[in-house]
């Protein structure tokens, strides 16, 4: 249950390894807030928080809680928000699924997820469902856009104490592939909305013998609001994989397919189900009705296919069917070769954002079945961004990889605010049913965008809003006025959507006079420029909307700093309030299941301690509580120690882990404010606080290293057991006793 009332910083309740973490380190927090008067709750925004929240009838009151991501959802667009999010499950339906199991199996009373619901029951099930799968969280917080960006001691440290980096050749034969016509790119469509033609908009399929259903109703699109349709020809799509796949083996590299089956939550896992469907392609030909017929279902991916197959009639014949095929297949990227995990197992897997920079980085090297890393063919079917991937391979094959000693950084400013762009098109994407055509009406009755179509294909609307755009802009301006270097608007005038977009950028920053300071580029163009500027050291700010606000910031960061987990990440909401994200997750799974096994865990919790800071000076501001800038001040010198006397946690076992790096961080932090000269009561506070961390180093580090190398027992994956999760990660009674 959540514990926050009226508390001035909210810290989010997440999943997996951000969420084990904050066992250990929010309680170091909220006694040092106290000191300045500053209290901190939280808020349950993880994947079985939101599934309990959204099915309460069948619970007790004790397994109740509140909707705290609608909660949340108010409270950024207030100017009291101050929010610390931690990264959070965007949940796959297999991940769904397997949540649902657990919380059934720890005695909640709630509904499976129905593939293919029937009855009333089912269908609102499958409603509530679909609410809370994929980027349920984003949109719903993101009531701002983002500055993202290196903190300043974090790159420093990755330049002095750089991490490795695969070699690239120029004979290397990894290379990007992606549609040329019939994707999402190619048939995309937009329109800014005047007066007359804002308000409710229809969207309706009429099929060939004229039936028309409406596939929603009463979307409101307000004046100067970016609208766009788009789709991917489900046949186009086919045949390009068929001919990726075939091309693959050809060139004797992995098969590999990046998308974003979490975010993009009913158009990728589609996408990624005709992967599957096309590696598999004679097994489905052969025994396509059997595999109906035992429900299988390619979008969940290989894992559940084998699963599934495996209790179904002539599951003998069909294993060694698709034994047969893999084998005469080209090999597949791994996501775990060890334990036979492949890129086609499950869709959350393998995150575009994610996997293609750590690829890049590795010298453009994969895992392969075999154990052994290889080059590989990354298929990334729609067009729309593929080119930063494909130029950045193309980049380092002509010059060799980055060097993060001397490379400069990149910061972002992203359009991502009101659900902003395509991570905005969830309750408007629909995998068609019949041949016909697809509608957006107005409600004067004039057609704004109309697409014809066949049975398959994935029809998609996305929105931006007047007032997110311009804050965007706005904010380029000033991120760039601080930094004084180059800045792009990373915008392609040939693509529909980012036409309608440049017609707001141009007369802005000639209103204001910086039209000069500001290029606008295509995404390949502003990848290669972007690339060489870095590679001169200096810095670049990238102008970006939503979705590649999310590839950049972790791209440019894996090549810079190693990973992405380490970023500063302000989002300025629009009313006022400030929401302080912490980084990435994409790496949580594995650190799990190390700790689970093993009892260490190497999340870095780096992106929390440079949130906690602004966070502080933040409301320091706001709240005018000059106490409050003290602890930020000191965060940033705590974090500065972390760095500086190598205390991020290690990878491997019998190596300081999180636990340490958080007991080393309030060491810092209370030396810090012991020795500040600004506030004489909190160094008065801290200065016994900082003599007994000091004095007990031996004895606490003992506690943790004690507890490594056997299994760590948290009570559950996605919802873990509070007092057995303390257990695990406050193992140290000299430090529980010393920080309360």
């Amino acid at each position: 249950m959540s514990d926050q009332n009226n508390a001035d910083i909210i810290y989010t309740r997440v999943d997996e390894a951000p969420e084990l973490a904050s066992a250990s380190l929010l309680p170091v927090i909220r006694t040092f807030a106290a000191a300045a008067g500053v209290t901190v709750g939280t808020r349950d925004i993880s994947l079985a928080g939101r599934i309990i929240a959204a099915f309460p009838e069948g619970l007790t009151e004790a397994q109740r809680q509140s909707d705290d991501l609608a909660i949340l959802g108010r409270l950024v667009k207030t100017p009291d928000a101050n929010v610390i999010k931690l990264p959070n499950i965007s949940a796959s339906v297999p991940q769904l699924t397997a949540a649902v199991k657990e919380l059934q199996s720890q005695g909640y009373d709630i509904p499976d997820y129905p593939e293919t619901p029937q009855t009333d029951a089912e269908k609102e099930a499958r409603k509530r469902y679909d609410a809370i799968k994929g980027s349920a969280v984003n949109p719903v917080l993101r009531e701002g856009n983002s500055d993202r960006r290196a903190a300043v001691a974090v790159k420093n440290y990755a330049q002095s104490n750089p991490h490795s980096m695969g070699t690239w050749s120029a004979d290397s034969k990894t290379v990007v592939s992606t549609m040329s016509s019939g994707d999402f790119r190619s048939n995309e469509k937009s329109a800014t909305l005047t007066a007359d033609q804002a308000g409710p908009v229809r969207i309706e399929h009429e099929a060939a013998d004229g039936t028309v259903t409406v596939l929603k109703d009463g979307v409101e699109f307000p004046e100067g609001c970016v609208v766009d349709a788009t789709f991917m020809s489900a046949a186009a799509l086919s045949a390009f994989l068929e001919e990726q796949i075939a091309e693959t083996k050809d060139a004797g590299t992995l098969f590999s397919i990046h998308l974003k089956a979490t975010m993009m939550k009913v158009s990728d896992p589609i996408i990624f189900g005709h992967a599957v469907k096309a590696f598999l392609k004679p097994v489905f030909e052969k025994y396509g009705a059997e595999l109906e017929a035992a429900g299988v279902n390619p979008n969940s991916g290989l894992g559940a296919l084998l699963d599934t197959v495996k209790d179904a009639p002539k599951s003998g014949e069909i294993l060694a069917e698709i034994d047969s095929v893999m084998k005469a297949r080209p090999p597949m990227y791994m996501v775990n070769s060890d334990k036979g995990i492949s890129n086609l197992h499950v869709p959350s897997d393998v995150i575009i954002d994610a996997s293609i920079p750590a690829l890049i980085r590795a010298g453009g090297k994969g895992w392969g079945p075999d154990g052994k890393e290889a080059d590989a063919n990354c298929v990334i079917p729609d067009s729309s961004y593929a080119a930063v991937y494909d130029e950045t391979i193309r980049y380092f094959k002509e010059t060799g990889a980055l060097d993060p000693t001397t490379a400069g950084t990149v910061q972002n400013i992203g359009l991502m605010a009101q659900k902003a762009e395509e991570y905005g098109s969830h309750p408007t994407t629909f995998e068609i049913a019949a041949a016909g055509t697809v509608r957006m009406v107005l409600a004067n009755g004039d057609v704004l965008h109309e697409h014809s179509v066949e049975k398959g294909d994935i029809w998609r609307s996305a929105s931006t809003r007047k007032a997110p755009i311009e804050d965007w802009v706005q904010l380029a301006i000033d991120r760039q006025a601080a930094e004084g270097c180059e800045a792009i608007f990373w915008l392609d005038e040939t693509r529909a959507h980012d036409a309608e977009l440049i017609r707001y950028v141009r007369p802005i920053l000639d209103a204001k006079g910086v039209a000069d300071r500001f290029q606008i580029l295509a995404p390949r163009e502003a990848t290669r420029a972007t690339l060489e500027t870095i590679r001169k050291g200096d810095t670049s700010v990238a102008v970006t909307g939503n979705v590649l606000r999310d590839y950049l910031t972790d791209l440019f960061p894996i090549l810079e700093l190693g990973t992405s987990a380490k970023m500063l990440s302000i989002v300025k909401l629009m009313n006022g309030g400030g929401l302080f994200e912490t980084g990435a997750g994409g790496s949580a799974p594995k650190h799990v299941q190390q700790l689970m096994e093993e009892n260490h865990l190497r999340w870095d919790s780096l992106g929390e301690f440079c949130a906690l800071g602004e966070s502080l000076k933040f409301l320091a501001d706001v709240r005018s509580n000059p106490k409050a800038r003290v602890l930020g001040k000191a965060v940033d010198v705590a974090t500065q120690g972390i760095l500086d006397n190598n205390k991020s946690p290690g990878r491997r076992v019998g190596q300081p882990d999180n636990r340490d790096s958080h007991y080393y961080f309030a060491l810092y932090w209370a030396e810090a404010l012991a020795a500040q000269t600004e506030d004489a009561d909190l160094a008065a506070h801290f200065a016994p606080i900082a003599k007994a961390l000091a004095e007990n180093e031996e004895t606490i580090v003992a506690d943790f290293a004690a507890v490594q190398g056997r299994p760590a027992d948290t009570g559950g994956y996605y919802h873990t057991d509070p007092e057995k999760t303390e257990n695990v990660m406050r193992p140290s009674s000299a430090l529980n006793g010393i920080i309360g």
